[in-house]
């Protein structure tokens, strides 16, 4: 077990600042997340983790029942709410095309994005990164949440804001939304 792990054992981010509890992110909830690589609250797949675990870092497939008419763009946000840090860690970011229905397994790639997948920044850069949580801290739980949102997001050059400044600049209603989470442990 590594000393770092042990260490900050103790130390989470937890929910609070999760995208789904901002207050301007609320919504009702009948979107259905799901994914052909892992279930909700299941172990997410080595394959899905960073290059830098042994992982490929290939973003999982992703389903979702369809979003409510009028839904003019899909919110996705990827987070690691166990990372040892005041707020959860952004691993992916990107705006869909309500019409994909579905997302193949890589098309949040940061080279080469799905049709109709638009990605912006995250914590760690852009694209999907996988996990890689600090050996020895315990399990870690990754969120993967779906915003139907009524308008699209008017703001200037989204691609370069922060997460933690572009989430909460959000002003679309929320139409629905679903949540799916893995879990990955070193």
């Amino acid at each position: 077990m590594s000393l770092l792990g042990r260490l900050l054992r103790n130390r989470r981010a937890g929910e609070t600042h999760t995208a789904w509890n901002m207050p301007n992110l609320q919504g009702p909830e009948p979107l259905i997340l799901t994914s052909r690589d892992f279930g909700d609250g299941d172990p997410i797949p080595l394959e899905q983790c960073a290059r830098t675990i042994g992982g490929a870092d290939l973003s999982p497939q992703l389903s979702w029942t369809a979003p409510p008419s009028g839904t003019a763009r899909l919110l996705l946000v990827v987070e690691d709410i166990d990372v040892p840090m005041a707020k959860p860690a952004v691993h992916c970011l990107s705006l869909i095309d309500p019409a994909a229905g579905h997302l193949d397994p890589g098309a949040l790639g940061a080279r080469q994005p799905a049709p109709g997948v638009r990605l912006l920044r995250s914590t760690i850069g852009r694209g999907y990164h996988g996990p890689a949580p600090i050996k020895g801290h315990g399990p870690h739980r990754y969120t993967f949440q779906l915003f139907a949102l009524a308008t699209p997001v008017d703001l200037p050059a989204p691609e370069r804001a922060r997460p933690r400044a572009f989430l909460p600049a959000v002003t679309a209603p929320v139409l629905a939304r679903g949540r799916l989470t893995g879990v990955y442990e070193r």
